[in-house]
């Protein structure tokens, strides 16, 4: 049975993939990560991850968590069996973003972290999505369990991510890349790079979707990730 790590995106938790989990659990040995929450940078998170997780793994990240598995993938790319990346990009911020996201870091550190979640949940859900007062409400309790220090540190890991795109043909891992919509924030075209570079990589668009995937279609998620899985070949035994 395969090791499946999950990767929560910046400042979520394990609660990102709760209609997952019990759809996934049959099939792999199943860990949800949280280094983004205990490093500073992708690179070191990517490390620690490796570290903590010895032999073959299967890792499935979204967002900021799709960003630390190709990190990992890349450093140890003979330990990694597959490669689910959900609403992510392997490029660098540009500096418009940058300015973005650190403007925004000030308002976190000023005590303005909902006010400013709020505006925003416009990007991070489809449409149809961003007037579920439940759905957006379970959003927003999962980051105000980050709090906004979490958010000022994996924002800055974030910015200072490099541009992975080159390196990218490197992996020869069964890779998904799955990207709603409606992603205003890593639109399909950065899902189509990654499918692009990555030899035999699936790319799927997924509909109603915006950025938070997994919470906006848990079940179509659920089962995308699942057929994924089980087409992985058959997990190898311990590395000695």
């Amino acid at each position: 049975m395969h090791t499946l790590i999950l990767l929560p995106g910046l400042a979520c938790d394990a609660g990102l993939w709760d209609a997952q989990l019990p759809v996934l659990a049959p099939h792999a040995s199943l860990q949800v990560s949280d280094v983004h929450f205990r490093f500073d940078s992708l690179p070191e998170m990517a490390d620690a991850l490796l570290a903590a997780h010895p032999g073959p793994l299967v890792l499935a990240g979204a967002s900021m968590g799709g960003m630390v598995a190709m990190h990992a993938a890349l450093r140890a790319p003979d330990r990694i069996a597959g490669l689910a990346l959900l609403g992510t990009s392997a490029r660098a911020d540009t500096p418009e973003l940058i300015r973005l996201r650190t403007e925004a870091c000030a308002l976190f550190a000023g005590g303005r972290m909902d006010e400013v979640l709020r505006a925003n949940v416009m990007f991070a859900f489809h449409p149809d999505n961003a007037a579920d007062a439940g759905l957006v409400d379970a959003y927003l309790a999962m980051i105000g369990r980050a709090g906004p220090q979490a958010l000022i540190r994996q924002n800055r890991a974030v910015m200072a991510r490099p541009d992975l795109r080159p390196e990218l043909p490197r992996l020869r891992c069964r890779t998904l890349v799955m990207v709603g919509e409606a992603d205003a924030l890593t639109p399909p075209e950065h899902a189509g790079e990654i499918a692009t570079a990555v030899r035999g990589a699936e790319r799927v668009v997924v509909p109603g979707a915006g950025h938070m995937l997994t919470l906006e279609q848990p079940a179509a998620v659920a089962h995308l990730l699942r057929d994924w899985l089980l087409e992985l070949p058959p997990a190898a035994g311990p590395m000695r």
